[in-house]
């Protein structure tokens, strides 16, 4: 059975070493590197299941790196950062971190939310498919006739959360609620702009979808 593969990217070299054991001694496979740029490399090579980011780094800092993953990848990113102001956390979750924890840490708190955020990213092994459509839950992509569609975090936990349970229908509310959080009255158009996007990128014909269908009047499902 394949290990999850978990990346850490930080400069102090006692810190990588100290995640490195802990999270080794829970059965995960660990990446290190000690700046940006190898992370960035590395996150090609080695294909990470989930990022540990420190945010002072030389070259590509945290921020910087994060950026660039979102770009590539929905794996869960978390940061470790001396900073614990609250426009410093804002700012990494904004930009597309997943969590947020300062320094000091006690190891076995990264080691359970690690295992947290991989929970709610999907079994390791899982891959969705239908018809042309292939949604690998290893390394968090979707591929269309065999060929990588961009997807953003958004876009790619909708998608996850219908293609989990074919032909049920799922309201705005509850599409809302299990992929952002608590749903505020004037969030209902957040997830139409989505699916409208999803459409243009996984259907043949986005004005006649064969897989993200509406429900008039409910909401929407995934069909086969």
């Amino acid at each position: 059975m394949n290990r999850q593969n978990i990346l850490i990217a930080e400069d102090d070299g006692d810190i990588r070493d100290l995640l490195k054991l802990y999270l080794e001694s829970e059965g995960f496979s660990v990446t290190c590197a000690d700046n940006g740029e190898k992370a960035l490399e590395l996150a090609e090579t080695a294909a990470p299941q989930l990022a540990i980011l420190d945010i002072m780094m030389p070259g590509i800092n945290g921020l910087e790196l994060t950026r660039k993953l979102r770009e590539r990848t929905t794996m869960p990113i978390m940061i470790l950062s001396a900073r614990d102001q609250d426009q410093d956390k804002i700012l990494g979750l904004n930009i597309g971190a997943d969590d947020y924890m300062t320094k000091p840490f006690n190891p076995l708190e990264v080691v359970a939310r690690v295992k947290a955020l991989l929970r709610r990213a999907g079994s390791p092994s899982d891959i969705l498919s239908a018809g042309g459509l292939e949604l690998n839950l290893s390394n968090h992509t979707v591929e269309k006739n065999g060929k990588t569609v961009q997807l953003t975090p958004m876009e790619y936990r909708i998608l996850l959360k219908l293609m989990k349970s074919p032909g049920r229908i799922f309201t705005k509310v509850q599409l809302y609620e299990s992929v952002c959080g608590d749903y505020f009255e004037g969030d209902n158009n957040t997830i139409m702009v989505h699916i409208s996007k999803l459409r243009e990128k996984i259907e043949d014909d986005p004005r006649r979808p064969v897989h993200l269908v509406t429900v008039r009047g409910v909401g929407y499902k995934f069909e086969k």
